[in-house]
């Protein structure tokens, strides 16, 4: 039994984790999408909506959290019962490290559990 704990912030971020745990996910495992509202954006909402959408087996569990990102994905690895962080990366900004995005950036070395950065949607 493997527990995947996605955090997205996008449509998009979630479609592709969907691509990605689609053929890896067992009836035994568990998923928990957590969208983050940050600066009043409405599309955390939305993104979790595509996971219960998708990923049919098992069942997904979604949340949506406002708030600072990185400690929003940190409260839900504190939670516990976490095998594997699947996160989006996007664009470098301010803060971010090459490759990454800010919130990957932080992360990735950063917490306890294997972390899978997906490419940013629409790079080759």
């Amino acid at each position: 039994m493997t527990r995947f704990l996605v955090a997205t912030d996008s449509i998009h971020t979630t479609a592709a984790a969907c691509d990605y745990l689609g053929p890896r996910l067992d009836t035994d495992d568990s998923v928990r999408v957590v969208g983050v509202i940050e600066n009043g954006s409405r599309d955390a909402g939305d993104a979790v909506n595509v996971a219960s959408a998708r990923l049919t087996t098992p069942t997904v569990e979604t949340a949506v959290r406002d708030g600072e990102p990185v400690d929003e994905i940190r409260n839900e690895l504190e939670r516990g019962d976490v095998d594997e962080l699947v996160i989006g990366a996007h664009e470098p900004g301010t803060g971010a490290e090459d490759g990454l995005g800010r919130t990957a950036g932080a992360l990735v070395g950063h917490v306890e559990v294997p972390c899978v950065v997906l490419p940013p949607v629409g790079l080759a």
